[in-house]
């Protein structure tokens, strides 16, 4: 990838997070904890679910693969951010950059696909109860969750088979401890305008469609609720909906922030990276655990048996 007389660029500088040792040093030791619990709550998570026949339900089975994605989004990250922490020269080869960032919008845009249909999901149950089994068969689950994955990974090999196309032969710092699309742009010495036109239109279409999902699935959610006469009826039927409406806000917001704001070194841009791919991996199963009777039940019969 070289371009007119320009030296060809073949690592990237990770400069994301602050350079004083004592600071990368306290940085490691705060971001191994917070991997270590991710894995350890979406493990149990899974766990818990696949070991309780009565959480075998369409909520929790998209709940369950909801875990795995965290485990894998969090993965991907994580890792190379704590092997840099340690490094001195805190590289990742253009190759493994643009591997990290498919992965990094594979995953992530199959989290967006899956809290839509975890919407549509809550729409079914708590509007129509009645049908809500037939509407919601184990056909339509699994076929729900393999288009989410199938739809993200579409979405994120354009992406990056165009980013391929890229020359990248000038400055070689990311300011950001992981590599994602956007970071690239002003990286490359060609033009990336289209790069940047088809990431936008697949943003709007992907992201801005199953957001429109969520939002009219809980406008109807709402307007079920309010129309609900009971007081213990209304608080049962909200409660169903607040981990999901959590674990939707802190993904969306941060997403959204991220991916549609221009790239300029910012260190926001660092902070909803760290939103969106470390802190609601981690966040996400304390929400439902916390938030949810039936789980808590289910992991404190399962810890007694431990």
């Amino acid at each position: 990838m070289a371009l007119g007389n320009h030296s060809t660029i073949i690592d990237f500088l990770l400069l994301g997070l602050p350079a004083g040792h004592h600071t990368q040093a306290l940085l490691f030791v705060l971001f191994l904890v917070i991997y270590l619990l991710t894995l350890s709550g979406n493990l149990l998570m899974i766990m818990v679910i696949r070991a309780n026949f009565h959480l075998h339900t369409p909520m929790y089975f998209f709940l369950s693969h909801l875990s795995f994605l965290d485990l894998c989004y969090s993965s991907v990250t994580v890792p190379k951010m704590l092997e840099n922490l340690l490094s001195e020269k805190k590289t990742i080869s253009v190759e493994n950059c643009l591997t990290q960032a498919f992965f990094v919008l594979d995953f992530g845009g199959t989290e967006l696909c899956l809290l839509a249909v975890m919407a549509y999901d809550r729409y079914a149950a708590v509007c129509y109860p009645l049908i809500y089994g037939q509407m919601m068969s184990n056909q339509l689950c699994v076929r729900l969750v393999w288009a989410s994955w199938v739809l993200a990974f579409l979405d994120a090999l354009i992406n990056t088979l165009l980013a391929l196309n890229l020359d990248f032969c000038e400055t070689q710092v990311i300011p950001n401890f992981s590599c994602e699309i956007p970071s690239l742009f002003p990286l490359s010495c060609s033009s990336s305008s289209a790069n940047f036109a088809v990431l936008l239109c697949s943003a709007l279409l992907h992201a801005f469609g199953t957001f429109l999902l969520v939002f009219f699935s809980y406008a109807r959610i709402v307007s079920t609720i309010l129309s609900i006469s009971s007081t213990t009826g209304r608080r049962k039927a909200f409660s169903t909906c607040s981990s999901h409406l959590t674990a939707v806000s802190l993904f969306y917001g941060s997403g959204f922030l991220r991916y549609l704001m221009p790239t300029s070194g910012s260190p926001w841009e660092v902070i909803f990276s760290l939103q969106y791919s470390v802190f609601t991996p981690l966040v996400n199963p304390f929400v439902y655990s916390l938030k949810n009777k039936e789980v808590k039940v289910a992991l404190k019969n399962k810890l007694q048996k431990i």
